[in-house]
């Protein structure tokens, strides 16, 4: 594996038991990228990876797709594969695309709109210039420069009153645009604003615009004091269903045969807009998107193992679903995680079952 994924366990000494981890290098442009014309996963390769799963005690169930074809479905323990669970940070990038979705219907004008005129009734009377130069893209790829809610700060922010409110009134730490500071105070700033610009709540604008289209279930998620739902947190999403996302985004937001996401947002969400100084990794809008062994993944992270991984050359969707609370941590579970996916997933798919 290149750099990033077994990096990926640092991030989470910055978490909260709630939130996530962070990006950082150069995207290989998957026009130059190898594809692997075999079908199917080597069995032998395959029959390691379920050994190695079971193995991790908190690892609840692993799916793989490929080609649009479900190949594997191991329930190892835990909830069923189709009851909704905790997400956690996953849930930002099902967020990035109800930002892409309300970008093409025109509930937003775009990822340059700023923010500040949606969300003024929370915006301090005395706040920084810069908050005015904040855009829907900062929010989306971590680079707002407001002071940071997750990690030691999280506590605080979701025991005040006003989430939007304090998120807003943190101190700037860089300039808009600049740094990335991982934070999800950014991601409920965006939930935010598509409740204030739709005039409908985030969880309506989920069940019209992902849920139905894709045939799921979305549950409701938690609320802050004012009723804004959770953006960027404790999305609840059954493993089969975050398969089905992630089919969605490996065939360039497109659900059989219907356009979901505009034309476009997926490669845009996925170019690398910043890095994480952490764990390296690049960054999009909502996307991590490192290499491992030797091949461009774009992945969701959520805090304790929730994975959803795309392997665009392999033509490969994996799910991973862990433990959302480990007691205590065990910082090595996410590398492990990364350690299947390069060093079983990947060859077995590489490898192939054949051409029938």
């Amino acid at each position: 594996m290149k750099l990033s994924l077994p990096l990926l366990a640092a991030c989470s000494l910055l978490a909260a038991g709630c939130s996530d981890a962070q990006p950082g290098s150069r995207q290989t442009p998957a026009s130059t990228e190898r594809r692997v014309e075999t079908r199917g996963l080597d069995p032998a390769l395959m029959a390691e990876v379920r050994r190695e799963a079971d193995a991790l005690p908190r690892v609840h169930s692993v799916l793989i797709a490929r080609g649009g074809e479900t190949l594997a479905e191991y329930r190892l323990r835990g909830p069923s594969l189709d009851t909704p669970v905790n997400i956690k940070s996953a849930s930002k990038s099902v967020l990035s695309a109800l930002t892409g979705i309300a970008i093409g219907r025109g509930v937003l004008t775009g990822a340059e709109q700023k923010i500040a005129p949606l969300l003024r009734a929370d915006v301090p009377a005395n706040a920084d210039p810069r908050i005015e130069q904040i855009e829907v893209g900062h929010l989306l790829s971590m680079q707002a420069g407001l002071g940071r809610t997750s990690g030691p700060n999280y506590g605080a922010w979701v025991a005040s009153p006003n989430w939007v409110r304090y998120a807003l009134s943190r101190p700037f730490a860089a300039d808009p645009g600049r740094e990335m500071l991982y934070s999800t105070g950014s991601s409920h700033l965006l939930s935010a604003a598509l409740t204030r610009a739709s005039g409908r709540s985030t969880y309506a604008l989920a069940q019209d615009w992902l849920a139905e289209p894709l045939g799921i279930t979305l549950p409701p998620w938690p609320r802050d004091p004012q009723g804004i739902y959770f953006g960027g947190n404790d999305m609840l999403m059954s493993p089969r269903a975050l398969l089905r996302f992630g089919e969605l985004y490996r065939n360039d937001g497109v659900w059989q045969g219907r356009r979901i996401l505009p034309e476009g947002w997926v490669q845009q969400s996925w170019r690398p807009r910043t890095t994480s100084p952490w764990s390296g990794n690049p960054y999009g809008y909502g996307w991590f998107t490192p290499t491992s062994a030797g091949r461009q993944v774009h992945f969701a992270w959520g805090y304790g193992g929730q994975m959803l991984f795309i392997v665009p050359s392999l033509d490969l969707t994996v799910v991973m679903i862990s433990d959302p609370s480990p007691r205590p941590r065990e910082e090595s579970h996410v590398a492990d995680l990364g350690r299947i996916l390069a060093t079983g997933i990947i060859p077995a798919a590489e490898k192939g079952a054949g051409i029938s």
